[in-house]
């Protein structure tokens, strides 16, 4: 194959491979059990927004630091086990360069002395797969790919894990955007035995096409470290994002004037993180413009309730400017 571009890091590297090698060696060093991380993960791709992404969990501490990797509108990687970012640094510049998933993972491998402690799955922009699972890493082990994503995993209870997160994924093509998607994927892994040491760390990012001038890919990044439910916890991050994204929606509304879909998306975002206090700041505005003084305090009542810091914020808005004299108003915000 005719490499078109590539860094001069990648070009010595190639020199230095062994072409004529068809799989990686074993490493000459012992590898202690402990020493790798037992980890499940999906990577999935979504063909109509051209997302790409990764859900993942271990038992171990901040495993979405170490697996992660990929470039929007080019592909995501998933390297696990004794996780390498070469996998996924080195592999963005192999595909731009030309090769397709197969061809850029076998180049790595054969480059890797210690392939046989990782375990590695690529998803590319248009859909293309590949995946290794070394025998030598934790059992149960194991990988299935499919159109648009890989499932994969190390030290898992069984294959179920990797069958329920292929099913999951296949069956809500669809259903859903592709964060909550991969996210019931990998709880579904984890519903049917996930890692067999049990939970800790759990992580979901979301790749978008490379936008503000060829940068600014992450459409979703988010991490739970460390947790006794970080599925759980994920999920509750998850729905968090999704309630800022609509409390913009909302925002953008009312400064059209158009009330009622202000509103809308602003009961939205409170159903989507109840605990948010954003939702009845806007909700106390669009009462105030409608003339519903008496609303407008009370939303704002429940806005400092969940979120005290309003009491020196809200003074401070000019939205609310006509209540700033009103002895309610100024209750509420009293320190």
């Amino acid at each position: 194959m005719r490499i078109r571009a590539c860094h001069m890091g990648l070009v010595a590297l190639m020199i230095a491979a062994p072409v004529a090698a068809q799989s990686p060696q074993a490493p000459s060093t012992f590898i202690d059990d402990m020493e790798l991380e037992g980890t499940f993960s999906i990577i999935g791709r979504d063909a109509e927004t051209g997302e790409l992404g990764i859900a993942v969990h271990s038992k171990t501490v901040a495993v979405g630091s170490r697996v992660r990797g990929g470039k929007g509108g080019v592909a995501v990687f998933a390297h696990q086990a004794a996780s390498n970012p070469m996998y996924s640094m080195l592999g963005i510049e192999l595909l731009e360069a030309g090769m397709d998933p197969e061809e850029a993972l076998q180049f790595l491998l054969r480059a890797d002395e210690g392939a046989n402690r990782r375990q590695v799955a690529i998803l590319d922009i248009h859909g293309r797969t590949a995946a290794w699972t070394p025998e030598t890493i934790s059992d149960w082990k194991g990988h299935e790919c499919g159109v648009d994503f890989c499932a994969q995993g190390n030290t898992l209870a069984g294959p179920e894990v990797v069958d329920a997160m292929a099913r999951s994924f296949t069956s809500s093509q669809g259903t859903a955007p592709l964060a909550e998607r991969l996210l019931d994927a990998l709880q579904a892994g984890q519903d049917a035995g996930g890692d067999r040491r049990g939970v800790q760390s759990a992580a979901l990012l979301i790749l978008k096409p490379l936008s503000l001038q060829g940068f600014g890919d992450r459409a979703l990044d988010l991490r739970v470290d460390e947790h006794t439910d970080p599925f759980g916890e994920l999920r509750r991050v998850l729905r968090a994002f999704r309630g800022r994204d609509q409390i913009s929606r909302a925002r953008s509304h009312l400064q059209q004037g158009e009330l009622d879909e202000a509103r809308e998306w602003a009961l939205a975002a409170h159903d989507s993180h109840p605990g948010d206090d954003g939702p009845w700041v806007i909700l106390a505005e669009i009462h105030l413009r409608e003339g519903n003084r008496s609303e407008a305090l009370d939303a704002l009542a429940t806005a400092v309730e969940l979120n005290p810091a309003n009491r020196t914020q809200l003074p401070r808005n000019a939205a609310f400017a006509e209540l700033h004299e009103d002895p309610d108003f100024q209750a509420l915000v009293r320190n």
